[in-house]
């Protein structure tokens, strides 16, 4: 009783009265006969306690023009047993069909648990520090960028920002799915919605709230419902064409016999009209309504996609529509950018090979200084690698080149450093180098001053995840990528990848996922993982686009359909087996509930089927589709 809504307990309490006063009503004439009249209002209590809404909104729906649903079907069926002397029949009908509503709210609502406890990481206030040290409560929308707060041990980080004092470990877990603390401590990122677990944090606020990661994943979650999957456009469509339908059916079949009745005479008659009248045929297709029903389909369907996303959600992935769920579920060929998706992202520089007359520190020091407005990771590898804290003023007129590098004035001079594209455009004679990696050309004054071997190691989940993706029924892997040739198909080696593609423009990579998609077979899918950020091109084009690291990244949450809130690449896998594990649940229930159906109806049509089959193939079904579907939710199998 604790678990349930107000709602579900009034009428829980419904079903329990009206329950009671069914089986005394039953019991009644075994202490004294009852006459009809009598039983006609002794059943009418019951079944106006249990039944008075499901009639009140058939008669709405009426007046709004909206007919065929399951209330109609309900209303007409048990008003029809009424009238036809089935008082017990048409009371109990109306009890089972509340009791499969209760059953189905409550289900909804367990599977909502799981993206409504999202809900919990956005803390209500925050620790407002004011300019005289003292502390405020106050509502994280009434905090404005560039303020500072507070976070205790214990409470979670209201806004992003970074932190300006102290050291703890954070609690992801919220965000990502993964149990293992996030250690940060001054001049680190934090993000909204993490727990702070030990130390006293001073966080200067980077976002408004309305843009904080928080916010932004709520959002995505809210608004997951609205992109509906094939599957469920097509129940949709379905129950609208197939409702009316048997309803004129159930006429037919109540029309048909009774008319043949009143115009064959009794030695003329077929076989299947002897010994029958026309209340026999009413029941028959009040028997043929409530089987009709179609709520197991209306209400499994949907919530079997539900739960799946609401079940990734757990694992640290956020899918913002049952209609990507499903395009997952037939990927065939999965792209992956390189840097930061099957590679860790963090640059180290291996190598330096100067020009003659150009020394290893003058080189460093020139691409450093070149470099250091850029927020690449080769960026921050070579600043790295130089160790100096860089004087802002001696590095002017810095220019980004998409998929070529940086030119910039140091110290009054003309430096370049990028890839051989860069090299070629400027028409300055560049050294190749046979070692696996990045390299980073550089030219100071139009001449050649040699160039820099950066290395990025494949993460240790890469491999795992090509062999996952292999075992789930991807056919292809392709690695696409504006890295050199040889670092490249290093990469591609070492991880078993089908397919790679070196030394990409932005542009480019959208023609090679443009031609992968041309050879697609017919109802496949392709799915490409990326950043979110450089690839948002290559995102928006694939059928499905995964946002890889995405943790506090904007970009990657907009322009991605399924964003994984950590680095960990492993998890494309988990949300394939996510989704194929949903489309299987979901076309389980939509043959169960037809077979089941289709066969009942047909024995209703002729007799066989009683009201007792009829409840089965209408709540009994739908009980029985739900607890199925709920299946989705459970995903321990996919976290180990």
């Amino acid at each position: 009783m604790n678990n349930l809504t107000r709602k579900q307990r009034k009428m829980l309490c419904r079903i329990l009265l009206a329950a009671a006063l069914l089986i005394a009503v039953k019991l009644l004439p075994l202490l004294f006969p009852v006459p009809w009249w009598m039983a006609v209002p002794l059943f009418l209590l019951p079944y106006l306690i249990i039944g008075w809404d499901v009639l009140w909104r058939a008669v709405r729906n009426i007046l709004n023009g909206q007919v065929f649903d399951e209330n109609f079907l309900m209303a007409l069926a048990t008003v029809g047993a009424f009238a036809t002397g089935e008082f017990a029949e048409a009371v109990f009908v109306m009890l089972f069909y509340q009791t499969g509503e209760l059953f189905q709210d409550y289900a909804v609502g367990k599977s909502r648990q799981s993206i409504a406890a999202l809900m919990d990481i956005r803390p209500d206030t925050a620790n407002l520090e004011r300019e005289d040290g003292t502390l405020e409560e106050v509502d994280p929308e009434d905090v404005e960028v560039g303020s500072v707060v507070v976070v205790r041990p214990g409470e979670r980080v209201p806004l992003d920002g970074e932190v300006l004092e102290g050291a703890s470990a954070l609690d992801t877990a919220a965000l990502t799915g993964e149990s293992v603390p996030r250690d940060v401590a001054v001049g680190d990122p934090v993000i909204s919605g993490c727990v702070n677990q030990s130390g006293l944090l001073r966080v200067r606020v980077t976002k408004p709230c309305e843009e904080s990661t928080v916010s932004k994943i709520l959002d995505l979650v809210e608004n997951a419902g609205e992109k509906k999957a094939a599957s469920e456009n097509f129940i949709t469509r379905f129950a609208r064409y197939y409702t009316p339908c048997v309803v004129l059916a159930a006429l037919a079949l109540f029309l048909i016999p009774t008319i043949a009745l009143a115009l064959i005479p009794p030695s003329a008659q077929p076989a299947f009209l002897a010994g029958t009248d026309w209340t026999g045929w009413l029941h028959r297709a009040l028997i043929f309504l409530v089987i009709s029903c179609p709520c197991a389909l209306v209400i499994s369907v949907p919530l079997s996609f539900f739960g799946g996303i609401g079940g990734a959600s757990k694992c640290g992935i956020l899918v913002k529509g049952s209609n990507y769920l499903e395009l997952l579920s037939r990927a065939e060929t999965v792209v992956f950018d390189k840097t930061g998706t099957l590679t860790q992202g963090s640059f180290t520089v291996t190598a330096l090979h100067p020009a003659p007359g150009v020394t290893e520190d003058a080189l460093l020091e020139a691409a450093a200084l070149a470099e250091s407005w850029s927020s690449h990771p080769i960026s921050v590898s070579l600043r790295k690698a130089w160790g100096k804290e860089i004087d802002p003023s001696r590095v002017t007129e810095v220019e980004e080149i998409a998929g070529h590098g940086v030119t910039a004035k140091v110290d009054g001079k003309a430096v370049s450093a990028g890839n051989r594209r860069l090299m070629e455009q400027e028409g300055v004679q560049w050294e190749d180098c046979q070692l696996p990696g990045t390299i980073v050309h550089v030219t100071v004054e139009g001449k050649y001053a040699g160039h820099i071997l950066i290395s990025d190691l494949p993460k240790p989940e890469a491999k795992t995840l090509v062999e996952g993706l292999k075992a789930a029924g991807v056919k292809k892997t392709v690695m696409l990528t504006g890295d050199a040739e040889a670092a490249a198909k290093a990469v591609a080696q070492d991880l078993g990848l089908d397919e790679y593609h070196a030394q990409l423009l932005p542009a480019d990579k959208v023609e090679r996922v443009e031609s992968l998609l041309a050879k697609k077979s017919p109802g496949a899918a392709l799915a490409f993982v990326g950043d979110g950020i450089n690839d948002a091109p290559v995102l928006t084009r694939a059928d499905v686009g995964i946002a890889m690291g995405a943790l506090g990244s904007d970009a990657a949450i907009e322009a991605a359909d399924v964003v994984l809130m950590d680095d960990n690449p492993a998890k494309i896998a988990t949300a394939m087996r996510i989704s194929r594990k949903t489309l299987r649940i979901v076309k389980q229930n939509i043959w169960f509930a037809l077979g089941v159906k289709g066969a009942v109806l047909l024995l209703g049509a002729f007799g066989v089927a009683t009201m007792w089959e009829a409840v089965f193939a209408d709540v009994g079904v739908a009980f029985l589709a739900i607890l199925n579907a709920m299946r989705c939710l459970r995903v321990d199998e996919f976290k180990k």
